[in-house]
């Protein structure tokens, strides 16, 4: 079985922070991905996600590698690398 495909692969869901593409700043966006185990997340959407409006760093479904942040309210997790799942 593969690291990605671990047994300890959970639905627990997590906010994480997808840095936006073309906005002229440094700027993310929040949203809820669901742990799949091994510090790996799975993107959702938010309600409101338009491709048309925002461009995400990495989309909502893409498995994503975060590491801990902290900024000026405390630590939160970034979406650093996309991850190709293991089949």
């Amino acid at each position: 079985m593969s690291a990605v495909m671990a047994s300890d692969t959970s639905n627990e869901r997590v906010r994480v922070f997808v840095r936006l593409l073309d906005e002229g700043t440094d700027v993310s966006r929040p949203t809820d991905a669901l742990d799949r185990g091994n510090g790996l997340f799975e993107l959702l959407p938010t309600p409101d996600y338009d491709v048309g409006n925002e461009t995400w760093e990495f989309p909502p479904g893409t498995l994503v590698r975060c590491e801990k942040r902290t900024g000026a309210e405390g630590e939160y997790l970034l979406a650093l690398a996309s991850v190709l799942p293991l089949r």
